[in-house]
């Protein structure tokens, strides 16, 4: 499993208190239903909310501290395999350069992936 991998499930797995609240499963079968689109920005306010806001650092803009409030490896060894993983070939590794463009591509890829991420994100 890729670090992409890992970072998507962090955040599928963590849902904001008032989208956990779904209603009882009926009793009779259901016709099969998209997947909603995760609320990404919400998933990572809420974490932040729950680590304390210097605990979860600048996520929205750094891959490092994005990294940390999901509770993955944000080591530069990482951040390679992260960077090979997403094609991602901006500046050295580790560089401010490469960080941004990583960072980028992960907003990226988890909108592609069926997250709902605001273009202020994005951008």
């Amino acid at each position: 499993m890729g670090i992409f991998s890992s970072i998507w499930d962090r955040i599928r797995g963590h849902r904001p208190q008032a989208a956990s609240t779904a209603p009882a499963p009926q009793s009779t079968p259901a016709a099969p239903t998209a997947t909603a689109p995760v609320d990404v920005e919400a998933v990572l306010v809420s974490m932040a909310e729950l680590k304390g806001e210097q605990a979860a650092g600048n996520w929205r803009t750094s891959i490092v501290d994005l990294l940390k409030l999901l509770g993955l490896d944000s080591s530069l060894e990482a951040r390679k395999e992260l960077a090979q993983e997403l094609g991602v070939n901006a500046g050295p590794h580790g560089s401010a350069e490469q960080n941004i463009a990583l960072s980028k591509a992960v907003w990226r890829k988890l909108e592609e992936n069926g997250g709902r991420v605001p273009d202020s994100l994005r951008d």
